[in-house]
């Protein structure tokens, strides 16, 4: 058995600060159209992935089949949507909001799932679902009672979470059949396309930014994508995917603590306690849905 080059628990703790940085980016953009600062952030990313895929992976495009491409364009453009809700909802709710209801897409992966394979429920992930659903009833209701654009705000945070769920649900099985690299760049590449076309349509200026703003751009496609999802994949290694899951549960309470010490943004009765419920009702969750699996890290290298 192999060892890993670093603790990949230590992997998973930065990559949870690394994602938890990106609301926070976005809300530091101050007034940039959220479609830029997506497509800014795909085309970034995608452009430092294309010398590694030119050198190493190239070979790979020749064997995708014409479903696997199909699937492929659906996820990018759905990954687009997300990015485009979850960003322009950051301008009307707070950071704490937009993270707890975009942390529910696991639920939404989870009845995408039932509903295309006929699965049952668990009572476990029933009774799961009611609290996650009692919570985010609180944080919307606490959030109606300060203002009427925190809903609409809170409203573009859940649709932005089911797009995230289909993305990933229309690329379950090629990611089977391709490598997490090459199936990344192309997603990258459909949704970066994507938003450039909506942004000509809308007629959102691609330039005249501060220097500040092509930073958050920048920042955006590195820290949380690469320092961030990259980490995650990493770890899935040497960690079962159930444990890594849980960890992606405490985005909220890393991006609520980073909203307040850099925007200094402060949390309300509601999101503490409707949060607090949602993060129980999302472990309760993940521990009914997903297989147990014993996974050992070796401390004796087998090369």
């Amino acid at each position: 058995m192999r060892i890993p080059p670093f603790n990949p628990y230590i992997a998973v703790i930065i990559g949870v600060i690394a994602v938890s940085s990106s609301p926070i980016f976005v809300k530091l953009t101050n007034g940039v159209p959220s479609a830029i600062i997506a497509n800014y952030r795909l085309l970034i990313a995608f452009l430092i992935m294309t010398p590694i895929i030119l050198s190493k992976y190239r070979k790979e495009f020749r064997n995708i089949n014409y479903r696997d491409w199909i699937l492929a364009v659906i996820s990018g453009i759905f990954l687009a949507a997300y990015f485009v809700l979850w960003f322009e909802s950051l301008n009307d709710t707070t950071v704490t909001s937009s993270i707890i209801f975009i942390t529910i897409h696991p639920v939404f992966v989870f009845l995408g799932t039932y509903f295309l394979s006929q699965e049952r429920f668990s009572s476990g992930s029933t009774i799961s679902l009611i609290i996650i659903l009692f919570g985010s009833a609180i944080i919307g209701w606490g959030d109606y009672q300060e203002s009427n654009a925190f809903i609409y705000g809170d409203l573009l945070a859940i649709v932005a979470s089911i797009s995230l769920a289909i993305y990933i649900l229309s690329g379950q099985k090629t990611r089977k059949s391709l490598s997490l690299i090459t199936y990344t760049y192309i997603v990258y590449g459909v949704g970066m396309i994507t938003l450039l076309l909506y942004n000509i349509i809308m007629q959102n200026p691609f330039g005249n930014y501060s220097m500040k703003n092509w930073y958050i751009f920048l920042a955006l496609a590195v820290i949380p994508t690469f320092l961030g999802h990259s980490l995650f994949n990493w770890a899935i290694k040497w960690l079962n995917n159930s444990t890594v899951s849980m960890a992606i549960v405490f985005e909220p309470i890393a991006a609520t603590l980073l909203a307040y010490i850099i925007l200094k943004e402060t949390m309300i009765w509601s999101q503490l306690l409707g949060g607090t419920i949602v993060i129980f009702g999302l472990f309760l969750f993940i521990l009914s849905t997903s297989r147990k699996n014993s996974v050992t890290i070796s401390k004796k290298s087998n090369k």
